[in-house]
């Protein structure tokens, strides 16, 4: 089942598979390691949801919810 990033629950393991986006977003998410092909983890959520937290090739990432929103990923 394929659903955004921002959508996982705490706990849910999933494999991205593409990144959407403009421009700038696009290339500052693939400059931080969201590449399709890669494995992540929900950790955290903000109280009201943004930011999130993720760990992804080995680190923990906080991305906001509109960038975590272009990011789709299959759930393991």
């Amino acid at each position: 089942m394929k659903k955004p990033l921002s959508d996982f629950k705490i706990g849910e393991k999933g494999k991205i598979t593409s990144v959407a986006g403009e421009g700038r977003i696009r290339r500052r998410l693939f400059d931080m390691g969201v590449t399709p092909g890669a494995e992540v983890v929900m950790r955290k959520k903000a109280p009201l949801g943004d930011p999130i937290e993720v760990t992804l090739r080995g680190y923990e990432l906080t991305l906001r919810k509109t960038e975590a929103a272009c990011v789709e990923a299959e759930l393991l």
